[in-house]
């Protein structure tokens, strides 16, 4: 009796040579259920049992590897694509503070030049355009425009901007990575220096400012009128004889009866009329430098009258020999003309 209590409701297993038997007891009244199992089939069942949860494990140890592998490398690419964008983002903002840097290097050359720390050289002449025509000196030749001012804004070539070291953003995509930080690198390198540069320029500049404030008033730095330059300063084809010859200042194309301002202060040397150049005048800024302007419609100053920077001389027009509304400005620097755009900062 305490045999069939002890097992009732529970599986028990009875083993004999060849099987194992499992009884299930389902009350004291009920018939017991028997199932008999051979041994080896017992033992298949758990060898293969074992296989198959080895096997599992294995699957799942290996796709958990994977998985990391897959996120880890997605981590890499993902940080590699948000580096190169960085190292190309930095690599077009190098390139600009080059720009600025080789811009404000040519202002300072202009700064250098109307303050007399460095006199513009004669062969500078070839670069300009303008004046009353002569005849063009033997074994030169007229060059076509290769930069059109508009606005007193000067747009020209990036072959032309001196020192300068692109780095071609726009071909970055075909640069390794290890080029294009090579690339920036040497950008970097290339900036240090022209700051030092450019710093020690700028000491030198701002020390010459003081001692000569009174020359920097006297030299022309703005455009007389704004508009754009339709001949240059240096040799040109003749829009009247279609022949080479040269011309000693800026023409700049207007509207008629424009106001043309004094780009510095000084003092009104003559008023008058030319048969080339129309209605003139010419200012006299002291420090050997002279400013003239031509072709007005109307002159609105008198001989010997003191004017400062900006105030109106004259009109815009087309008096004297002209194919339409221009001014004729040119600069004259101890009774030598220079290109006028050398003059002009704004």
């Amino acid at each position: 009796m305490q045999q069939g209590v002890r097992d009732m409701g529970q599986v028990s297993g009875v083993e004999s040579n060849d099987s194992y038997t499992v009884v299930i007891f389902r009350g004291s009244t009920a018939k017991p259920l028997r199932f008999s199992f051979p041994r080896k089939f017992v033992r298949k069942i758990l060898i293969l049992a074992a296989i198959v949860l080895a096997a599992d494990i294995l699957v799942i140890s290996h796709y958990v590897v994977r998985t990391g592998e897959v996120w880890e490398l997605s981590a890499f690419r993902s940080e590699a694509l948000s580096a190169r964008q960085q190292t190309a983002a930095f690599s077009t903002a190098v390139d600009d503070l080059k720009k600025r840097l080789t811009s404000m290097k040519e202002v300072n050359q202009r700064l250098r030049v109307m303050l007399g720390i460095e006199m513009p050289k004669t062969g500078d002449q070839l670069n300009g355009r303008g004046g009353e025509e002569t005849p063009l000196p033997e074994g030169s030749t007229v060059n076509s425009p290769d930069k059109l001012i508009r606005g007193g804004a000067v747009l020209q070539p990036a072959s032309a901007v001196d020192g300068l070291i692109e780095l071609n953003t726009s071909k970055s995509t075909d640069l390794d990575e290890q080029e294009l930080v090579a690339a920036v690198r040497d950008g970097i390198v290339w900036l240090a220096k022209e700051a030092d540069v450019q710093e020690q320029t700028l000491q030198e500049l701002a020390l010459a400012a003081e001692q000569k404030s009174s020359r920097w008033a006297a030299t022309p730095s703005i455009w007389p009128v704004k508009g754009w330059v339709t001949s240059g300063f240096g040799p040109r084809v003749s829009p009247f004889t279609e022949k080479p010859a040269w011309h000693d200042g800026l023409d700049i194309g207007a509207a008629a009866n424009a106001p043309v301002q004094a780009p510095a202060q000084g003092r009104v040397t003559s008023v008058g009329f030319d048969s080339k150049l129309g209605n003139v005048v010419k200012l006299d800024h002291g420090f050997g430098i002279e400013t003239l302007y031509g072709h007005l419609a109307k002159a609105l100053v008198k001989e010997g009258q003191r004017v400062k920077r900006g105030d109106v001389v004259g009109l815009v027009g087309s008096s004297g020999l002209a194919t339409g509304p221009h001014l004729h400005y040119m600069v004259k620097v101890n009774g030598q003309t220079f290109d006028p755009s050398k003059y002009i900062l704004d």
